[in-house]
């Protein structure tokens, strides 16, 4: 939504869907992300019990279908939830149009006024976008919401499921097709260089600090795959 709103500068619906599209893309990465740690600590676990690769694979591969289909639950669950409270809150601002528009009226203008247009200004612009369309004009200054550009969970529960599949991916493949005594450590470099690249691609989408991010997410798999090869040994170890 804009932060103010004039004749000589008229809003760009555009921007908007450029926010959309970098947050989706941010999603993706972070699914990315997911994945990859995830399943790289399941299977870096696996590999410190058996050197078997047909076991560390069906492992890998159950690690990473049950990934995905957990992220794509969660994420629509997560969507539908969002868009059933978008839907009751436009019915209401639809329902507020249709009995009380000068009410309204008055509290559109009453946004702008304290977004710093004059109250005469702001009544205009109240007006004119009403006059245009008044649903959408309160949906967005009201709301927040853009009715046209609602979430589809089902969008959102499919992108998400690929995102963690590409993720989950590069471990799984990694660990399986060196010889035995390369799978580990090629799976260590493979996984910490893939999460340098996220890292690094998600804090420029969110405009973070770039070595920062990448040192938080690097940091983070590496602990997470030397546990996991660790509890795998000590308990290889203890049932052996």
């Amino acid at each position: 939504m804009p932060d103010s709103v004039s004749t000589t500068h008229p809003r760009e619906p555009h921007t908007e869907g450029i926010a959309t599209r970098l947050n989706w893309l941010r999603a993706g990465v972070l699914g990315a992300n997911d994945g990859i740690v995830s399943t790289a600590g399941l299977v870096v676990g696996v590999a410190a019990t058996t050197g078997e690769v047909r076991t560390i694979l069906v492992a890998g591969v159950a690690a990473l279908v049950a990934g995905a289909a957990s992220m794509a639950v969660g994420e629509y669950v997560s969507v539908s939830t969002q868009r059933d409270s978008e839907k009751a809150l436009l019915a209401e601002e639809r329902r507020e149009l249709a009995e009380e528009p000068d009410t309204e009226l008055a509290e559109l203008a009453g946004i702008y006024e304290r977004k710093g247009l004059s109250p005469a200004t702001a009544r205009t612009v109240a007006a004119e976008l009403t006059a245009h369309d008044a649903f959408t004009a309160h949906a967005e200054a009201e709301l927040g919401i853009d009715p046209r550009a609602l979430t589809n969970p089902w969008a959102a529960a499919l992108s998400s499921a690929i995102a963690f599949t590409c993720g989950a991916l590069l471990p799984l493949l990694a660990i399986v097709l060196p010889p035995t005594s390369w799978r580990v450590p090629v799976t260590f470099i493979a996984v910490l260089v893939a999460l340098a690249v996220t890292g690094s691609v998600s804090a420029r989408l969110g405009g973070s600090r770039r070595g920062r991010a990448v040192l938080r997410v690097v940091i983070g798999g590496a602990l997470a795959m030397a546990i996991t090869y660790g509890i795998g040994a000590l308990v290889n170890g203890v049932s052996g």
